[in-house]
């Protein structure tokens, strides 16, 4: 009766050791090992062939990998195990083989050949820039025999920041999985009907492989406020004044910039056409708001939005910008002490006439 011997015994082992390389760093593709010493059971007393190769899973990027700042998407990974024999040895002189021995030796090159099946695969991914944030933990992807793929990829989250530059993001995904180190087999005779009393015993060790996947953040327009001015009076009409800056790497071209007015701030002249913008490039926006007569005197925040053409010939619209401004009491605006200054200038001219003129008259009624 043919028996296999400790392939009970070792999956709690290989769960062990899965759980202590997810603590260690794998920096080459190809597969590792650790090295693991064979317990006191596993003797090779039997075992005919020394096996190279072993489980080789490639991952590769399922979709598009480009992405724009602020995006949250999942992307996915697909696994494909192209693990290979690369070669065996024989432990034993074929010469000197019993007729048992070299049915042993054929039965043992059969379990050999399942060296090359990855089990029990898990993968992690991790990115070392704080651009990028991988949101999801360790993805199990089962079991792949060589020549296989997944029938579903793993799915990761990553989240791209909003202030991330334009460029490729490369991701590690790290693999660890069991495999089929070795293999030994007994038996106590050769019958017609095949060995009999065969035992198998299975020795498992744990492989890690890290390849990277990469994301590219793509270019884009983006812009900010460089300067605003104009005076906001309580109770009066007045014009904004609004610096927008291109900050981003993308020319834009037909920009306009249209403003949402709330309370205590109502326009209808709520767009402002500022043109082509190139990467650095500066346009100003104007508009015409009136403040609401009962408006406290304090900072306020006006949201602002650019609508343009990319450079693909594509319409977007930017996220929202805020413009702060803050209004001032009524009374207390330019224009008004202006008219005050100038008639208290009046005022001072018509004094300084009278005054010259009665002291010329005094002087000629003192000749005569």
């Amino acid at each position: 009766m043919k028996m296999i011997k400790n392939m009970a015994r070792l999956v709690p082992i290989a769960s062990m050791l899965f759980l202590m390389l997810f603590a260690s760093q794998a920096y080459a593709q190809e597969m590792t090992t650790m090295d693991l010493e064979l317990p006191d059971f596993f003797n090779f007393d039997e075992n005919y062939y020394t096996v190279y190769g072993g489980p080789d899973v490639q991952a590769t990027l399922v979709g598009d990998n480009e992405f724009s700042r602020g995006d949250e998407v999942t992307i996915n990974v697909d696994l494909m195990n192209k693990g290979v024999v690369t070669g065996f040895e024989s432990e034993e002189d074929d010469d000197f083989l019993t007729d048992l021995e070299q049915k042993l030796q054929q039965a043992e090159m059969g379990y050999e050949a399942q060296r090359t099946t990855a089990i029990g695969i898990v993968a992690m991914m991790n990115s070392s820039t704080p651009y990028i944030r991988v949101k999801s933990g360790p993805q199990e992807a089962g079991t792949l025999a060589s020549g296989q793929q997944l029938d579903n990829p793993v799915k990761f989250n990553i989240e791209v920041s909003k202030n991330a530059p334009a460029g490729e993001y490369p991701l590690d995904l790290l693999m660890y999985y069991g495999y089929q180190e070795n293999v030994q087999v007994d038996g106590d005779n050769e019958t017609d009907l095949g060995i009999t009393n065969m035992d198998v015993g299975l020795w498992y060790a744990v492989g890690q492989q890290m390849q990277q996947i990469s994301i590219v953040v793509e270019e884009e327009a983006d812009f900010e406020i460089v300067n605003v001015t104009g005076q906001l009076e309580a109770g009066k009409e007045g014009l904004l004044y609004v610096v927008y800056k291109n900050v981003g790497e993308e020319a834009v071209k037909d920009a306009t910039v249209r403003i949402s007015a709330d309370d205590p701030f109502s326009t209808t002249d709520d767009q402002s056409f500022i043109g082509s913008l190139s990467p650095g490039e500066t346009s100003e926006a104007a508009f015409k708001l009136k403040v609401d007569e009962a408006a406290v005197s304090k900072p306020y925040a006006i949201n602002s939005e650019i609508k343009y053409e990319d450079s693909d010939g594509h319409s977007q619209i930017s996220d929202t910008i805020k413009i702060q401004v803050e209004t001032v009491p009524a009374g207390s605006s330019g224009s008004d002490m202006a008219g005050f200054a100038m008639i208290g200038g009046g005022i001072l001219v018509l004094g300084l006439v009278f005054a010259g003129g009665r002291k010329l008259l005094n002087s000629r009624k003192e000749s005569k």
